[in-house]
């Protein structure tokens, strides 16, 4: 059985990861002069191959890693300081800056590359499923919790690139600024956890 608390700490790490309200702007830019039928089929799109990619990696993801002989502590050490330096991106800007940097084109289809992956499904977010899903104790039964939960986090990123036009108009970019600084301070913390957890399993500390 899944203890409540791993649920709601898994669905924290793959909200900040994801960073919908983080999205909500670069969907805009990537889809703009498009018509919403278009918008809304791009926003389906993405979130679907999300879905799928980090289904894979939470499934296999640790049998590829042992089968190129890395250990799952030392990969929840690097997840960690991979994850922090997302963090670190979210909280000084860096990673918006390089969302702004890529603009729309009417013409392109942008829900596979950059939506789907880098930019949902990106390195971190499939560190994460891969990390949780070990965490969850290597059963089936906790496998299937955080697929779960990590498709509930793809239903919520769609409601958001959904809403996007009307949360661009509410929030603005300081509020959008503010709630992306907030989850890199939340990200900051779950990554050291990340880290200790790795540290711990190798025997080095107690």
């Amino acid at each position: 059985m899944v203890e409540t608390a791993f649920l709601i700490t898994a669905f924290a790490t793959l909200f900040v990861v994801i960073d919908p309200p983080g999205l909500v702007p670069l969907f805009i830019a990537l889809t703009r002069g498009m018509d919403p039928d278009r918008r809304r089929a791009m926003a389906r799109r993405a979130c679907l191959i999300a879905a799928v990619l980090l289904t894979l990696f939470g499934l296999f993801g640790e049998a590829i890693l042992g089968f190129i002989g890395i250990s799952m502590p030392a990969f929840r050490i690097a997840g960690g300081l991979l994850l922090f330096l997302t963090a670190l991106d979210m909280l000084f800007e860096r990673r918006s800056q390089r969302r702004e940097g890529q603009t729309g084109d009417p013409d392109h289809d942008p829900s596979v590359f950059p939506l789907a992956t880098p930019l949902i499904a990106g390195p971190g977010a499939i560190a994460s499923m891969i990390l949780l899903v070990g965490q969850a104790g290597g059963d089936w039964g906790g496998a299937a919790a955080v697929i779960a939960l990590m498709l509930l986090m793809m239903l919520v990123t769609w409601a958001f690139l959904m809403a996007a036009p009307l949360l661009e108009r509410l929030l603005g970019r300081t509020g959008v600024i503010v709630i992306t600084r907030l989850l890199g301070m939340l990200l900051a913390a779950l990554s050291v956890q990340f880290v200790i957890d790795g540290v711990r399993q190798t025997g080095l500390i107690g």
